[in-house]
């Protein structure tokens, strides 16, 4: 709890839908000061949202759905074109999100990941989003969606393409806050590119791992890695090993030794880096915590994952 703040009134000056409250509290300022203010939030629990991607096709699913409070302020027709989402009524994040998706989409999609969550209006209201991405095919669809009948809800499901999607930003069609994040989530790692697009692909593998730190071992692990890489730039694509960015730098740095200080600032560090720049990870070779760290991160943040040199798409 922030010692800074003491509570002391607390009013419900609304539950006709959700919860307005009413909340009065002292402030202690910098100079140790207290000051008695009062701020009004809205309590309507907690969100997901979550944007569908065929990476083939290069669409996105979106919905488009009449909104009051943007008629009311500006929106002359208020419909808004929206991302799927719903608030979590109890469940969790990931349930909520899959059940809204197929009331709202007709999709029932598979792996979903999670991108991050945010205040949406952190001035008034309480609610916390969790946000979400999801490939989907047309396979996956189960209804025409549309929401739910008892919720008074009239949606229309639109399935575009990316860069329309995108477009829309800019001129202004798209100005709901969680479909931008979104949008811009996919554009930002990649996910949607033109495919037989090259990939630029991060080689992930053991390096110190089983070594006991002997150099023949760690150069042969080296080795594996830069003959994967070999095969991966045969393939068509841009392969990337931390190590040819790692070694180099660390050098210069003056590391010394396994584990000194300079290969823990540099060594992983700077894989993770890459990984930002990166569209994908092939994974090779046997156990390291480095490398499954790196896998992780790229899962988390929505990039593929390849095991085997065969999972890998050849341009076109």
């Amino acid at each position: 709890m922030n010692p800074r703040v003491r509570i002391t009134k607390t009013e419900v000056l609304s539950d006709n839908w959700y919860v307005l409250r009413k909340v009065t509290f002292d402030y202690q300022k910098d100079d140790g000061t207290w000051q008695t203010q009062a701020r009004e939030a809205y309590d309507r629990g907690n969100g997901a949202a979550i944007l569908l991607y065929d990476r083939e096709a290069c669409t996105v699913v979106l919905t488009r759905q009449f909104r009051m409070p943007t008629y009311v302020n500006g929106n002359e027709d208020g419909m808004l074109i929206e991302a799927c989402a719903g608030l979590l009524e109890g469940d969790s994040p990931e349930e909520c999100i899959r059940r809204e998706t197929e009331e709202e989409t007709g999709f029932r999609v598979g792996p979903i990941t999670k991108v991050g969550e945010a205040y949406m209006a952190p001035g008034s209201v309480t609610e916390i989003l969790h946000f979400f991405m999801a490939e989907y095919t047309k396979a996956m669809r189960v209804s025409d969606g549309g929401g739910m009948d008892h919720e008074h809800e009239n949606i229309e499901v639109l399935e575009l393409p990316f860069a329309r999607a995108l477009e829309m930003i800019d001129t202004g069609e798209i100005r709901d806050a969680k479909t931008i994040v979104l949008l811009r989530h996919a554009e930002r790692a990649r996910l949607l590119d033109p495919p037989g697009r090259p990939l630029h692909i991060l080689v992930a593998g053991p390096y110190r791992s089983g070594t006991g730190d002997a150099p023949a071992k760690i150069a042969a692990n080296l080795e594996a890695m830069n003959r994967a890489a070999l095969a991966v730039y045969r393939m068509g694509h841009l392969p990337a090993v931390g190590e040819w960015y790692a070694l180099p730098l660390m050098d210069v740095a003056g590391s010394k030794a396994m584990g000194d200080a300079a290969f823990q600032e540099i060594f992983h560090p700077s894989a993770l880096r890459l990984l930002e720049r990166c569209d994908a990870v092939f994974r090779v070779g046997g156990p390291s915590e480095g490398a499954d760290e790196i896998v992780r991160t790229a899962r988390e943040k929505g990039k593929r994952i390849f095991k085997d040199l065969t999972e890998i798409p050849p341009p076109r």
